[in-house]
C-alpha cells in the first residue's frame, strides 16, 4: 500500500471530503488537510471524523486555518500571511497511509505564484481525482489531468461522484488514458456504514493494496 493518497477535485464542492471520508473508513487511513478555509463554517477535518466514525487522533491539524470560505491565496491574503510549500511537511510515518485533502481544484492559487498543484508534487504523493459524474465533467476531468501530467504527477485513478453515467466514464478513460477506480453515488445519509458499503460495491480495492 502507498504511504499515502493525495485527493484534489475538478473543482470546488465536487466531493473531495466524501471521498476521503470513505477512504479513511474503508483502507483504513489518516486524514490531513494542510490547508483549510472556510473554517467559520466548520473544518473538513470534523466533517471526516463524523462521516468516517474515526478517532480524533486519526484526523491530524491543519498547517494553514483560515476563516474565509476563498481562494487559499485570497484567505491567507486578508488574514496577512502566506501560504509556504516549506511549512507544508508530511506527518511521520504511521501504521496508517495517509489521505490528504487538497482546497479547491489542482489550480487553485495558494500564493501569489504557486497553486494546489505545486503542493502536489512537494508532497510526493500520487493523486486520487475526484470528479463530477454529470454533464461538463468529461472537460473538467480532462483539463485537471493535462495539469497533473504536466507537473509530472503520479495519478493513481479517478473516482466519479454522483449518478451513474457509463458514457463519461468510457471518455474519461479513453481520453484521459486513466483507470476510473471507483464511484460514489448520491448518497441520503452520508455515515461510516454507507461510506464502507459504497467501497466495498463500487471501488477496486486492489488499487489501494
Amino acid at each position: 500500500m502507498a504511504k499515502g493518497y493525495f485527493i484534489t477535485g475538478t473543482d470546488t464542492n465536487v466531493g473531495k471530503t466524501v471521498l476521503s471520508a470513505l477512504l479513511c473508513a474503508s483502507l483504513p487511513a489518516r486524514y490531513w488537510k494542510p490547508i483549510q478555509t472556510g473554517a467559520l463554517e466548520g473544518t473538513d477535518r470534523r466533517q471526516v471524523i463524523a462521516w468516517a466514525g474515526i478517532a480524533e487522533d486519526q484526523a491530524l491539524s491543519e498547517t494553514y486555518l483560515f476563516d474565509d470560505p476563498v481562494s487559499p491565496h485570497l484567505a491567507a491574503e486578508r488574514s496577512g500571511k502566506e501560504i509556504l510549500l516549506d511549512a507544508v511537511a508530511l506527518p511521520c510515518a504511521g501504521p496508517l497511509p495517509l489521505v490528504v485533502e487538497g482546497a479547491g481544484g489542482v489550480l487553485a492559487p495558494i500564493n501569489s505564484d504557486q497553486f494546489i498543484a505545486d503542493l502536489i508534487r512537494h508532497l510526493r504523493l500520487p493523486v486520487v481525482l475526484a470528479a463530477r459524474s454529470t454533464l461538463g465533467t468529461i472537460n473538467h476531468t480532462l483539463m485537471s489531468l493535462q495539469v497533473l501530467h504536466s507537473y509530472k504527477i503520479e495519478v493513481g485513478g479517478v473516482v466519479l461522484i454522483g449518478p451513474e453515467n457509463p458514457e463519461n466514464r468510457r471518455a474519461i478513460e479513453h481520453f484521459g488514458r486513466v483507470q476510473v477506480i471507483g464511484h460514489i453515488p448520491v448518497l441520503k445519509t452520508i455515515d461510516r456504514q454507507n461510506l464502507l458499503q459504497v467501497f466495498a460495491e463500487n471501488f477496486r480495492r486492489e488499487v489501494f493494496s
